[in-house]
Protein backbone atom coordinates (compact mmCIF):
# COMPACT_ATOMS: atom_id res chain seq x y z
CA UNK A 1 0.00 0.00 0.00
CA UNK A 2 1.39 3.30 -0.99
CA UNK A 3 1.84 5.89 2.06
CA UNK A 4 0.76 9.36 1.51
CA UNK A 5 3.27 11.95 3.37
CA UNK A 6 1.33 14.84 5.26
CA UNK A 7 0.40 18.44 2.79
CA UNK A 8 1.73 21.35 3.69
CA UNK A 9 0.26 23.82 5.69
CA UNK A 10 1.30 27.89 6.20
CA UNK A 11 5.15 28.06 7.79
CA UNK A 12 6.35 24.74 6.89
CA UNK A 13 10.16 24.43 6.22
CA UNK A 14 10.96 22.51 2.97
CA UNK A 15 14.49 22.12 1.44
CA UNK A 16 16.37 22.59 -1.65
CA UNK A 17 19.04 20.53 -2.81
CA UNK A 18 20.89 19.15 -6.06
CA UNK A 19 21.68 15.55 -5.44
CA UNK A 20 23.01 15.54 -8.91
CA UNK A 21 24.59 18.43 -10.94
CA UNK A 22 26.27 21.25 -9.94
CA UNK A 23 24.14 24.50 -9.29
CA UNK A 24 24.55 28.16 -7.76
CA UNK A 25 22.49 29.73 -5.74
CA UNK A 26 22.14 32.76 -7.76
CA UNK A 27 19.56 30.41 -10.01
CA UNK A 28 17.35 29.86 -7.80
CA UNK A 29 16.59 33.28 -6.21
CA UNK A 30 13.12 33.59 -7.89
CA UNK A 31 12.23 29.94 -6.86
CA UNK A 32 13.03 30.26 -3.79
CA UNK A 33 11.22 33.97 -2.98
CA UNK A 34 8.25 31.52 -4.79
CA UNK A 35 7.65 28.90 -2.33
CA UNK A 36 8.54 31.55 0.25
CA UNK A 37 5.17 33.39 -1.36
CA UNK A 38 3.72 30.02 -1.04
CA UNK A 39 4.07 30.31 3.05
CA UNK A 40 6.96 27.93 3.42
CA UNK A 41 10.23 28.53 4.75
CA UNK A 42 13.26 27.32 2.59
CA UNK A 43 15.91 25.58 3.74
CA UNK A 44 19.23 25.32 1.49
CA UNK A 45 21.04 21.99 1.51
CA UNK A 46 24.67 22.21 2.67
CA UNK A 47 25.68 21.21 -0.73
CA UNK A 48 24.52 24.11 -2.72
CA UNK A 49 27.18 25.94 -4.70
CA UNK A 50 29.30 22.87 -4.14
CA UNK A 51 31.57 21.36 -7.34
CA UNK A 52 33.27 18.43 -7.91
CA UNK A 53 33.67 18.25 -11.79
CA UNK A 54 30.04 18.23 -12.81
CA UNK A 55 28.39 17.17 -9.51
CA UNK A 56 27.12 19.28 -6.95
CA UNK A 57 29.83 18.37 -4.60
CA UNK A 58 31.47 15.10 -4.35
CA UNK A 59 29.48 11.81 -3.79
CA UNK A 60 29.96 11.84 -0.19
CA UNK A 61 28.79 15.50 -0.16
CA UNK A 62 25.99 14.72 -2.07
CA UNK A 63 24.37 11.74 -0.20
CA UNK A 64 25.04 13.82 3.43
CA UNK A 65 23.01 16.59 1.97
CA UNK A 66 20.27 14.74 0.86
CA UNK A 67 20.43 11.90 4.13
CA UNK A 68 20.07 15.17 5.93
CA UNK A 69 17.13 16.46 4.35
CA UNK A 70 15.49 12.99 4.47
CA UNK A 71 16.13 12.21 8.09
CA UNK A 72 15.57 15.91 9.63
CA UNK A 73 11.71 15.70 11.14
CA UNK A 74 11.31 19.38 10.44
CA UNK A 75 11.52 19.33 6.93
CA UNK A 76 8.50 18.88 5.50
CA UNK A 77 9.41 18.56 1.86
CA UNK A 78 12.27 18.47 -0.56
CA UNK A 79 12.68 19.98 -4.05
CA UNK A 80 15.47 18.75 -5.72
CA UNK A 81 17.01 21.86 -7.68
CA UNK A 82 18.00 20.24 -10.53
CA UNK A 83 18.80 16.90 -12.74
CA UNK A 84 21.33 16.45 -14.67
CA UNK A 85 23.98 13.55 -13.69
CA UNK A 86 24.68 12.18 -10.68
CA UNK A 87 21.74 10.30 -7.75
CA UNK A 88 22.20 6.61 -9.58
CA UNK A 89 25.92 7.23 -8.00
CA UNK A 90 24.36 7.79 -4.11
CA UNK A 91 21.27 6.05 -4.82
CA UNK A 92 22.41 2.68 -3.14
CA UNK A 93 23.66 3.91 0.16
CA UNK A 94 20.73 6.50 0.90
CA UNK A 95 18.87 5.22 4.29
CA UNK A 96 15.20 5.62 4.57
CA UNK A 97 13.98 3.66 7.96
CA UNK A 98 13.88 8.02 9.12
CA UNK A 99 11.94 8.58 6.42
CA UNK A 100 9.39 5.79 6.92
CA UNK A 101 8.27 7.23 10.24
CA UNK A 102 8.32 10.47 9.36
CA UNK A 103 7.00 10.75 5.90
CA UNK A 104 7.60 14.07 3.49
CA UNK A 105 7.27 14.91 -0.43
CA UNK A 106 10.15 14.39 -2.85
CA UNK A 107 9.70 16.57 -5.97
CA UNK A 108 11.87 16.30 -8.99
CA UNK A 109 12.65 14.72 -12.32
CA UNK A 110 14.89 13.84 -15.19
CA UNK A 111 18.01 11.99 -12.86
CA UNK A 112 15.42 12.32 -9.72
CA UNK A 113 13.45 9.57 -11.60
CA UNK A 114 15.71 6.79 -9.82
CA UNK A 115 14.81 8.48 -6.42
CA UNK A 116 11.63 8.55 -6.65
CA UNK A 117 11.22 5.05 -8.27
CA UNK A 118 13.03 3.88 -4.78
CA UNK A 119 10.41 5.90 -2.33
CA UNK A 120 7.78 4.41 -4.82
CA UNK A 121 9.77 0.55 -4.01
CA UNK A 122 9.71 1.96 -0.14
CA UNK A 123 5.71 2.66 -0.53
CA UNK A 124 6.46 6.44 -0.31
CA UNK A 125 4.63 8.61 -2.41
CA UNK A 126 5.91 11.27 -4.34
CA UNK A 127 6.08 13.45 -7.01
CA UNK A 128 7.05 13.70 -10.69
CA UNK A 129 6.94 17.75 -11.05
CA UNK A 130 8.91 20.93 -11.84
CA UNK A 131 11.76 21.99 -10.36
CA UNK A 132 13.54 25.12 -9.06
CA UNK A 133 15.39 24.99 -11.71
CA UNK A 134 12.89 25.39 -14.22
CA UNK A 135 9.98 27.13 -12.35
CA UNK A 136 10.46 30.17 -14.51
CA UNK A 137 10.20 28.66 -17.87
CA UNK A 138 7.82 29.85 -20.85
CA UNK A 139 4.29 28.00 -20.25
CA UNK A 140 4.98 27.57 -16.10
CA UNK A 141 2.49 28.85 -14.32
CA UNK A 142 -0.07 26.12 -14.87
CA UNK A 143 2.22 23.51 -13.95
CA UNK A 144 3.68 25.44 -10.28
CA UNK A 145 -0.04 26.40 -9.47
CA UNK A 146 -1.19 22.42 -10.06
CA UNK A 147 1.80 21.56 -7.76
CA UNK A 148 0.75 23.91 -4.67
CA UNK A 149 -2.58 23.26 -4.85
CA UNK A 150 -1.84 19.43 -4.61
CA UNK A 151 0.70 19.96 -1.54
CA UNK A 152 -1.54 21.66 0.05
CA UNK A 153 -4.57 20.85 -0.40
CA UNK A 154 -4.58 17.25 -1.77
CA UNK A 155 -6.54 18.93 -5.08
CA UNK A 156 -5.56 17.69 -8.53
CA UNK A 157 -7.67 18.41 -11.84
CA UNK A 158 -8.36 16.36 -14.63
CA UNK A 159 -5.61 17.19 -17.19
CA UNK A 160 -6.69 16.96 -20.93
CA UNK A 161 -4.63 17.42 -23.77
CA UNK A 162 -4.49 17.29 -27.98
CA UNK A 163 -1.66 15.41 -29.54
CA UNK A 164 0.31 15.78 -32.67
CA UNK A 165 -0.09 12.28 -33.36
CA UNK A 166 -2.15 9.02 -33.58
CA UNK A 167 -3.03 8.13 -30.33
CA UNK A 168 -4.07 4.35 -29.49
CA UNK A 169 -7.14 4.64 -28.46
CA UNK A 170 -8.45 2.85 -25.00
CA UNK A 171 -9.41 2.95 -21.08
CA UNK A 172 -7.31 2.51 -18.00
CA UNK A 173 -7.14 2.81 -14.65
CA UNK A 174 -4.49 1.69 -12.25
CA UNK A 175 -0.86 2.69 -10.62
CA UNK A 176 0.90 5.25 -12.50
CA UNK A 177 4.80 5.14 -12.46
CA UNK A 178 7.51 5.89 -14.45
CA UNK A 179 9.81 9.11 -15.38
CA UNK A 180 12.98 9.43 -17.63
CA UNK A 181 13.26 7.00 -20.06
CA UNK A 182 16.63 6.87 -19.80
CA UNK A 183 16.48 6.43 -16.25
CA UNK A 184 13.99 4.26 -16.16
CA UNK A 185 16.03 1.71 -18.58
CA UNK A 186 19.42 1.87 -16.87
CA UNK A 187 17.42 1.02 -13.26
CA UNK A 188 16.62 -2.88 -15.57
CA UNK A 189 18.31 -5.26 -13.06
CA UNK A 190 18.95 -3.33 -10.29
CA UNK A 191 16.89 -2.99 -7.02
CA UNK A 192 15.32 0.51 -8.01
CA UNK A 193 13.94 -1.26 -10.97
CA UNK A 194 9.81 -0.81 -11.01
CA UNK A 195 7.28 -3.77 -11.20
CA UNK A 196 5.27 -2.29 -13.93
CA UNK A 197 2.82 -4.86 -14.39
CA UNK A 198 -0.63 -3.75 -13.98
CA UNK A 199 0.20 -0.16 -13.72
CA UNK A 200 0.20 3.10 -15.96
CA UNK A 201 3.37 3.54 -16.81
CA UNK A 202 4.67 7.57 -18.22
CA UNK A 203 7.65 8.02 -20.12
CA UNK A 204 9.67 11.11 -21.39
CA UNK A 205 13.31 11.98 -21.74
CA UNK A 206 15.20 15.47 -23.88
CA UNK A 207 18.46 15.13 -26.00
CA UNK A 208 18.40 11.76 -27.42
CA UNK A 209 18.63 10.30 -30.56
CA UNK A 210 15.75 8.14 -32.49
CA UNK A 211 17.77 5.22 -33.05
CA UNK A 212 18.74 5.30 -29.28
CA UNK A 213 15.18 6.10 -27.88
CA UNK A 214 14.38 2.59 -30.25
CA UNK A 215 16.94 1.02 -28.67
CA UNK A 216 15.44 2.05 -25.02
CA UNK A 217 12.00 0.46 -26.05
CA UNK A 218 13.44 -2.44 -27.27
CA UNK A 219 15.29 -3.02 -24.10
CA UNK A 220 12.02 -2.38 -22.21
CA UNK A 221 9.78 -4.90 -23.96
CA UNK A 222 12.86 -6.99 -23.77
CA UNK A 223 13.22 -6.94 -20.24
CA UNK A 224 9.13 -7.86 -19.53
CA UNK A 225 8.77 -4.17 -18.63
CA UNK A 226 5.79 -3.49 -21.42
CA UNK A 227 4.69 -6.65 -20.41
CA UNK A 228 0.98 -6.55 -18.25
CA UNK A 229 0.80 -2.44 -18.40
CA UNK A 230 -2.58 -1.09 -18.22
CA UNK A 231 -1.56 1.66 -20.26
CA UNK A 232 1.22 3.98 -21.45
CA UNK A 233 1.87 7.92 -21.46
CA UNK A 234 4.53 9.59 -23.18
CA UNK A 235 5.35 13.15 -22.64
CA UNK A 236 7.48 15.45 -24.02
CA UNK A 237 10.45 13.90 -25.70
CA UNK A 238 12.49 17.52 -26.15
CA UNK A 239 15.19 18.12 -28.57
CA UNK A 240 14.95 15.09 -31.06
CA UNK A 241 15.67 15.98 -34.69
CA UNK A 242 17.00 12.64 -36.78
CA UNK A 243 14.32 11.09 -38.36
CA UNK A 244 15.59 11.25 -41.73
CA UNK A 245 18.72 9.36 -40.20
CA UNK A 246 17.21 6.74 -38.41
CA UNK A 247 13.83 6.73 -41.05
CA UNK A 248 11.63 5.73 -37.75
CA UNK A 249 9.44 8.88 -35.60
CA UNK A 250 8.93 8.53 -31.89
CA UNK A 251 5.02 7.42 -32.09
CA UNK A 252 6.32 4.89 -34.98
CA UNK A 253 8.66 3.41 -32.53
CA UNK A 254 6.42 3.26 -29.64
CA UNK A 255 3.49 2.32 -31.49
CA UNK A 256 5.65 -0.54 -33.36
CA UNK A 257 7.18 -1.70 -30.24
CA UNK A 258 3.75 -1.80 -28.86
CA UNK A 259 1.47 -3.19 -31.56
CA UNK A 260 0.66 -7.15 -30.17
CA UNK A 261 -0.04 -5.06 -26.10
CA UNK A 262 -3.80 -3.96 -26.04
CA UNK A 263 -3.14 -1.12 -23.53
CA UNK A 264 -4.11 2.64 -24.60
CA UNK A 265 -1.10 4.45 -25.71
CA UNK A 266 -0.99 8.24 -25.75
CA UNK A 267 1.58 11.03 -26.94
CA UNK A 268 2.49 14.85 -26.33
CA UNK A 269 1.46 14.48 -22.62
CA UNK A 270 2.14 18.05 -20.87
CA UNK A 271 5.24 16.13 -18.97
CA UNK A 272 9.00 15.88 -18.99
CA UNK A 273 11.67 18.59 -20.00
CA UNK A 274 9.60 21.37 -21.26
CA UNK A 275 6.99 23.12 -19.87
CA UNK A 276 3.96 22.58 -19.04
CA UNK A 277 5.15 19.74 -17.07
CA UNK A 278 2.26 18.56 -15.02
CA UNK A 279 3.07 16.79 -11.97
CA UNK A 280 2.39 12.89 -11.69
CA UNK A 281 1.43 11.57 -8.16
CA UNK A 282 3.86 8.52 -8.02
CA UNK A 283 2.01 5.49 -7.11
CA UNK A 284 -1.59 7.66 -7.34
CA UNK A 285 -4.41 5.87 -9.64
CA UNK A 286 -5.52 7.13 -12.00
CA UNK A 287 -7.72 7.18 -14.97
CA UNK A 288 -6.56 7.43 -18.47
CA UNK A 289 -8.98 7.87 -21.23
CA UNK A 290 -7.10 8.04 -24.85
CA UNK A 291 -8.80 9.06 -28.10
CA UNK A 292 -7.69 9.24 -31.22
CA UNK A 293 -6.26 12.80 -31.28
CA UNK A 294 -6.33 13.41 -27.61
CA UNK A 295 -6.27 12.33 -23.59
CA UNK A 296 -6.98 13.21 -20.55
CA UNK A 297 -5.56 11.68 -17.27
CA UNK A 298 -6.94 12.23 -13.57
CA UNK A 299 -6.36 10.81 -10.19
CA UNK A 300 -9.37 8.14 -9.24
CA UNK A 301 -9.66 9.77 -6.42
CA UNK A 302 -8.48 13.22 -4.26
CA UNK A 303 -5.83 12.10 -2.10
CA UNK A 304 -6.69 14.55 0.31
CA UNK A 305 -9.88 12.90 1.44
Amino acid sequence: MIRLPPFLKDSDKVGIIPPASKIATSHIVKARKLLESWGLEVILSSNFNSSHFQFAGTDSERLVALQTFLDDKEIKAIFCARGGYGTSRIIDQLDLSQLKKSLKWVIGFSDITILLNKLFLNHISCIHGPMPLNFFEKDSLESLDILRCFLFEGSYPEITFKTRSSNKPGYAEGPVVGGNLSLLTNSIGTVTNIDTHGKVLFIEDVDEKLYRIDRMIVQLKRAGILEGLRGLIVGHFARIDDRKKFGYSLQEIILGHTVEFDFPVCFNAPIGHVMPNYPIIIGGIINLDVVSRSASFRLKQNPGN
